[in-house]
Protein backbone atom coordinates (compact mmCIF):
# COMPACT_ATOMS: atom_id res chain seq x y z
CA UNK A 1 0.00 0.00 0.00
CA UNK A 2 1.39 3.03 -0.78
CA UNK A 3 0.73 6.70 1.19
CA UNK A 4 0.96 10.05 -0.04
CA UNK A 5 3.03 12.31 1.37
CA UNK A 6 0.71 13.99 3.66
CA UNK A 7 -0.10 10.55 5.28
CA UNK A 8 4.05 9.76 5.38
CA UNK A 9 5.52 9.14 9.10
CA UNK A 10 7.14 12.61 10.05
CA UNK A 11 10.37 13.41 12.29
CA UNK A 12 12.34 10.83 13.91
CA UNK A 13 9.96 7.40 13.63
CA UNK A 14 11.27 4.09 14.74
CA UNK A 15 8.80 0.70 13.90
CA UNK A 16 9.96 -1.72 15.94
CA UNK A 17 8.77 -5.19 16.31
CA UNK A 18 9.36 -7.37 19.64
CA UNK A 19 7.78 -10.52 21.46
CA UNK A 20 6.43 -9.89 24.63
CA UNK A 21 9.24 -11.13 26.08
CA UNK A 22 11.61 -8.57 24.92
CA UNK A 23 10.15 -5.53 26.22
CA UNK A 24 10.89 -3.87 29.25
CA UNK A 25 8.17 -3.02 31.71
CA UNK A 26 8.81 0.49 31.11
CA UNK A 27 7.76 -0.05 27.75
CA UNK A 28 4.82 -2.60 28.40
CA UNK A 29 3.32 0.42 30.94
CA UNK A 30 3.67 3.00 28.28
CA UNK A 31 1.63 0.67 25.55
CA UNK A 32 -0.73 -0.40 27.91
CA UNK A 33 -0.98 3.17 28.60
CA UNK A 34 -1.54 4.29 24.99
CA UNK A 35 -4.33 1.74 24.49
CA UNK A 36 -6.54 3.01 27.57
CA UNK A 37 -5.84 6.92 26.30
CA UNK A 38 -6.98 5.40 22.26
CA UNK A 39 -9.99 3.13 23.81
CA UNK A 40 -13.04 4.14 26.16
CA UNK A 41 -13.60 0.77 26.68
CA UNK A 42 -10.67 -0.82 27.46
CA UNK A 43 -10.16 -3.20 29.88
CA UNK A 44 -7.63 -5.04 31.31
CA UNK A 45 -8.68 -8.49 29.87
CA UNK A 46 -8.28 -6.66 26.60
CA UNK A 47 -4.56 -5.49 27.31
CA UNK A 48 -3.99 -9.26 28.52
CA UNK A 49 -5.09 -10.06 24.99
CA UNK A 50 -2.33 -8.33 23.28
CA UNK A 51 0.09 -10.13 25.25
CA UNK A 52 2.20 -13.33 24.31
CA UNK A 53 3.23 -12.29 20.45
CA UNK A 54 4.88 -9.77 18.57
CA UNK A 55 4.37 -6.52 19.41
CA UNK A 56 4.85 -3.35 16.31
CA UNK A 57 5.81 -0.22 17.89
CA UNK A 58 6.28 3.17 17.15
CA UNK A 59 8.05 5.15 18.87
CA UNK A 60 8.83 9.14 17.18
CA UNK A 61 11.70 10.95 18.90
CA UNK A 62 11.72 8.19 21.69
CA UNK A 63 8.16 8.23 22.84
CA UNK A 64 5.68 5.60 21.99
CA UNK A 65 3.18 6.64 19.75
CA UNK A 66 1.39 3.13 18.38
CA UNK A 67 0.81 0.08 18.96
CA UNK A 68 -0.36 -3.20 17.61
CA UNK A 69 0.19 -7.06 18.75
CA UNK A 70 -0.39 -10.14 16.74
CA UNK A 71 -0.94 -13.34 18.65
CA UNK A 72 -1.48 -16.84 18.55
CA UNK A 73 -4.97 -18.69 18.16
CA UNK A 74 -6.73 -21.10 16.90
CA UNK A 75 -9.67 -20.94 14.57
CA UNK A 76 -11.83 -23.74 13.61
CA UNK A 77 -12.97 -23.58 9.81
CA UNK A 78 -14.01 -26.43 7.34
CA UNK A 79 -13.39 -29.02 9.81
CA UNK A 80 -9.41 -27.96 10.35
CA UNK A 81 -8.32 -26.02 13.07
CA UNK A 82 -6.17 -23.76 12.07
CA UNK A 83 -3.21 -21.47 12.99
CA UNK A 84 -4.55 -17.51 13.10
CA UNK A 85 -2.38 -14.95 13.45
CA UNK A 86 -4.63 -12.35 16.11
CA UNK A 87 -4.21 -8.75 15.55
CA UNK A 88 -5.15 -6.98 18.83
CA UNK A 89 -4.42 -3.37 20.40
CA UNK A 90 -3.83 -1.37 17.53
CA UNK A 91 -3.63 2.50 18.11
CA UNK A 92 -2.18 5.64 17.66
CA UNK A 93 -2.21 8.38 19.71
CA UNK A 94 -4.63 10.87 18.68
CA UNK A 95 -2.42 13.89 17.52
CA UNK A 96 -0.50 11.62 15.25
CA UNK A 97 -2.99 9.94 13.52
CA UNK A 98 -3.32 9.79 9.76
CA UNK A 99 0.09 10.33 9.24
CA UNK A 100 0.60 6.63 8.08
CA UNK A 101 1.93 4.86 11.39
CA UNK A 102 -1.11 2.96 11.97
CA UNK A 103 0.10 1.35 7.82
CA UNK A 104 3.38 1.26 8.81
CA UNK A 105 2.74 -1.09 12.01
CA UNK A 106 0.32 -3.40 9.72
CA UNK A 107 2.87 -3.45 7.21
CA UNK A 108 5.28 -5.44 9.94
CA UNK A 109 1.83 -7.56 11.22
CA UNK A 110 1.22 -9.00 8.05
CA UNK A 111 4.32 -9.98 7.05
CA UNK A 112 4.69 -12.03 10.34
CA UNK A 113 1.12 -13.20 9.76
CA UNK A 114 1.89 -14.04 6.05
CA UNK A 115 5.18 -15.96 6.67
CA UNK A 116 3.88 -17.77 10.11
CA UNK A 117 0.43 -18.46 10.03
CA UNK A 118 -2.44 -20.00 8.38
CA UNK A 119 -4.31 -17.10 7.98
CA UNK A 120 -4.78 -13.04 9.72
CA UNK A 121 -7.96 -12.07 11.58
CA UNK A 122 -9.16 -9.64 14.03
CA UNK A 123 -12.07 -7.91 15.02
CA UNK A 124 -13.21 -4.45 13.72
CA UNK A 125 -16.01 -1.90 13.62
CA UNK A 126 -14.50 1.76 13.75
CA UNK A 127 -11.98 1.04 11.26
CA UNK A 128 -13.29 -1.40 9.12
CA UNK A 129 -12.53 0.56 6.09
CA UNK A 130 -8.30 0.90 6.90
CA UNK A 131 -8.17 -2.63 6.66
CA UNK A 132 -10.54 -3.37 3.80
CA UNK A 133 -8.32 -0.72 2.15
CA UNK A 134 -5.11 -3.23 3.31
CA UNK A 135 -6.80 -6.43 1.33
CA UNK A 136 -8.99 -7.34 4.66
CA UNK A 137 -11.29 -9.22 3.72
CA UNK A 138 -14.90 -9.00 5.65
CA UNK A 139 -15.81 -12.62 7.19
CA UNK A 140 -19.49 -12.90 5.58
CA UNK A 141 -20.79 -16.43 7.59
CA UNK A 142 -21.12 -16.85 11.29
CA UNK A 143 -19.17 -16.69 13.73
CA UNK A 144 -18.85 -18.64 17.26
CA UNK A 145 -16.45 -19.45 20.05
CA UNK A 146 -15.01 -22.87 21.32
CA UNK A 147 -16.29 -22.53 25.20
CA UNK A 148 -15.77 -24.72 27.74
CA UNK A 149 -19.51 -25.73 27.45
CA UNK A 150 -19.27 -26.18 24.19
CA UNK A 151 -19.60 -24.11 20.79
CA UNK A 152 -21.50 -21.10 21.29
CA UNK A 153 -22.54 -18.32 18.47
CA UNK A 154 -21.33 -14.95 18.78
CA UNK A 155 -23.69 -13.30 16.43
CA UNK A 156 -22.80 -9.59 18.19
CA UNK A 157 -19.37 -10.39 15.95
CA UNK A 158 -20.85 -11.41 12.73
CA UNK A 159 -19.79 -8.53 10.16
CA UNK A 160 -17.23 -7.30 12.29
CA UNK A 161 -14.52 -9.53 11.65
CA UNK A 162 -11.86 -9.65 8.95
CA UNK A 163 -9.47 -11.89 7.90
CA UNK A 164 -6.25 -12.03 5.70
CA UNK A 165 -5.98 -15.05 3.46
CA UNK A 166 -3.05 -17.06 3.60
CA UNK A 167 -2.20 -20.60 2.93
CA UNK A 168 -5.58 -22.08 4.02
CA UNK A 169 -8.03 -22.58 2.02
CA UNK A 170 -11.43 -20.07 3.13
CA UNK A 171 -15.04 -20.10 2.47
CA UNK A 172 -16.00 -16.44 3.64
CA UNK A 173 -19.75 -17.75 4.33
CA UNK A 174 -18.94 -20.59 6.18
CA UNK A 175 -19.07 -21.14 9.98
CA UNK A 176 -15.60 -19.81 11.66
CA UNK A 177 -15.01 -20.41 15.70
CA UNK A 178 -12.58 -18.92 17.39
CA UNK A 179 -10.40 -20.68 20.55
CA UNK A 180 -11.82 -19.53 24.09
CA UNK A 181 -10.71 -17.00 26.34
CA UNK A 182 -11.76 -14.66 29.04
CA UNK A 183 -13.39 -11.46 28.06
CA UNK A 184 -14.26 -10.54 24.66
CA UNK A 185 -13.62 -13.88 22.98
CA UNK A 186 -13.20 -11.91 19.22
Amino acid sequence: MTTSPAERPTGSVEVRLAHTADLDDATLKAARILLYDVFDDMTAEDWEHSLGGLHALVHEDGVLIGHAAVVQRRLLHSGRALRCGYVEGVGVRADRRGRGHGAAMMDALERVIRNAYDLGALSASDAAAFYAARGWQLWRGPSSALTPTGIRRTPDEDGTLFVHTGSAPLDLEGDLTCDWREGDVW
